[in-house]
């Protein structure tokens, strides 16, 4: 048991905020979800494309925990990637163009802060691109979908 600490931490100690995204990815789509949430720093938080999915490290974990035991997780790929860096090096932004089997073109964006010589994801952004031409339609689905949800929660209030 005191081999598990020693593995994630060589497979965090990372070079690059690049890396450290790649072998997140790659993390998910091959189940790994000790490394996964390894590259991630202890206060992280993930936000998903539904406006309920705000969640600390630990809240991410136990929510895609079912996944990562199903021996997949997701698959991402970075298509194009830009990465930004503070005057002292030691946080990184990013924003990444990503394909996806089960969403589509998404995007991922966020902050990743270098503790000593690893780099941690601090923040992840993941989001889906809405063209401008289909956005009006998108508004009023969203829109038409939160008159339901909230419809359904009052009844479900009063019964």
């Amino acid at each position: 048991m005191l081999l598990l600490p020693a593995l994630i931490s060589m497979a965090t100690a990372v070079q690059t905020p690049e890396a450290v995204l790649d072998q997140w990815h790659l993390a998910a789509e091959k189940a790994d979800a000790e490394l996964y949430f390894g590259l991630m720093a202890p206060g992280a938080v993930f936000l998903g494309t539904d406006a309920t999915e705000r969640w600390t490290k630990d809240e991410f974990r136990a929510y895609a925990e079912p996944y990562f035991k199903k021996g997949k997780a997701w698959t991402f790929k970075a298509a194009k990637r830009h990465v930004r860096y503070s005057t002292d090096g030691n946080t990184a932004w990013f924003d990444e163009e990503l394909d996806t089997p089960n969403m589509g073109p998404a995007r991922g964006s966020g902050v990743l802060v270098k503790q000593g010589k690893t780099w941690r994801i601090a923040q992840y952004n993941l989001s889906v691109p809405i063209p401008n031409p289909l956005m009006k339609q998108v508004k009023k689905e969203i829109e038409e979908h939160l008159k339901a949800v909230a419809k359904k929660e009052v009844k479900g209030d009063h019964e």
